[in-house]
């Protein structure tokens, strides 16, 4: 079965004809899909668990956790904590892997240490990454009950690395984000705007300019938020005295970022592609065939209006549901002043089984959707 194309005949023939579910049976079958597929998940991936490994293609990921505390009414917080080391000997970055476990020990959670399935300086963020950081959420929140709202990375060195890197590219699936003294290469910081960032580093780290790179982006990132004043959360901490290791002042990171939950539904976004590919991004869906870098997308919601600022496609799909709008009252879409939709929008059990299954996460599952096509 060709699932991309039967997903897109899904979303644009449930939505314009069928019978409809009020709101109140949309939550009911909701409910009912996520324990179907919280089932379906948890035999997924069952074995993994146990064995400690994830396996994709030819490529493994084995990882070691911890639980602490104990289970808060609304689920465990996930912590996902990238080890260093990179371009080196095995043996290497195995003891990195070990020293990452012991690293941190952030309150009522399940912190995991995946161990990377490459020897290389781009160990973390490689094309394919992605989905082994979606099985590790998905196997978590089935298996431990993790909150998919509480989900936070953080990395040391190589580890940082990678933050700087999958926490813009994978943005919509973290609550926030800390780097620790990693380096940010060449990434765009635009697809931060709803995710709380910290950024560690030592200021005598000068190995390939961090320190000074880290600065730069903390600059920038300042810049951003001026810009856009609720968005771009951020904290930059160069800290005097400290090289490449930073004797463990980095840890008040955990608690940092504990106090954020991920917003799945902001009514504002900016989403840019980078070297690695995504046709969702929060409620968003682009033509998989147009995705390039650097395209961007930037829309705001105003009550039951939708005002794409930008849109480089020649379409975009609207994932919607009873948080972004009134699906009750007509929905409309403007691109530039122009209007590209006006009406009421039918709630679906089968859109709504289409984008969980799509996605891997209880939070996207919408019930209606309207592509428009952009002028």
């Amino acid at each position: 079965m060709n699932y991309k194309l039967t997903f897109a005949l899904v979303l644009f023939s449930l939505n314009v004809s069928g019978q409809g579910l009020s709101r109140e049976e949309s939550k009911q079958e909701g409910d009912r899909l996520s324990t179907e597929w919280l089932r379906e998940t948890k035999a997924k991936y069952e074995k993994s668990w146990r064995e400690g490994r994830i396996v994709i293609g030819d490529r493994t990921m084995p990882f070691m956790y911890r639980e602490f505390g104990t289970k808060p009414a609304d689920g465990y917080s996930l912590y996902i904590s990238l080890h260093g080391g990179g371009s080196a000997p095995k043996e290497l970055n195995d003891r990195q892997w070990q020293n990452q476990i012991r690293l941190y020990e952030p309150a009522n959670a399940i912190y995991v240490a995946p161990r990377a399935p490459y020897d290389d300086w781009d160990m973390w963020f490689k094309p394919g990454l992605d989905d082994f950081y979606q099985a590790l959420i998905e196997m978590t929140v089935a298996l431990c009950d993790v909150n998919p709202d509480k989900v936070y990375l953080l990395g040391y060195s190589a580890g940082g690395d990678g933050v700087w890197r999958m926490a813009p590219r994978m943005a919509d699936r973290w609550a926030a984000a800390s780097m620790m003294a990693g380096h940010p290469g060449d990434v765009s910081l635009l697809n931060l705007r709803n995710l709380p960032f910290m950024n560690w580093c030592g200021a005598l780290d000068g190995a390939y300019k961090r320190n000074f790179e880290n600065r730069v982006r903390g600059a920038e990132l300042d810049s951003l938020q001026r810009a856009d004043p609720e968005g771009y959360i951020h904290e930059t901490h160069i800290v005097q005295g400290k090289p490449h290791w930073m004797d463990h002042v980095d840890t008040v990171a955990v608690s940092w970022m504990a106090q954020y939950r991920r917003n799945p539904y902001p009514k504002k976004i900016v989403w840019r592609q980078e070297e690695v590919l995504h046709p969702q991004f929060y409620w968003l869906s682009a033509p998989e065939k147009e995705l390039a870098r650097g395209k961007t997308v930037r829309l705001e919601v105003k009550k039951n209006t939708i005002d794409i600022i930008q849109c480089d496609y020649s379409s975009l799909t609207l994932l919607l549901n009873d948080e972004l709008v009134n699906l009750d009252k007509k929905v409309t879409v403007l691109y530039h002043g122009r209007t590209l939709f006006r009406g009421k929008l039918q709630r679906t059990a089968g859109t709504m089984k289409a984008t969980l299954h799509q996605r891997g996460d209880l939070r996207y599952m919408f019930p209606s959707s309207v592509t428009v096509s952009i002028p």
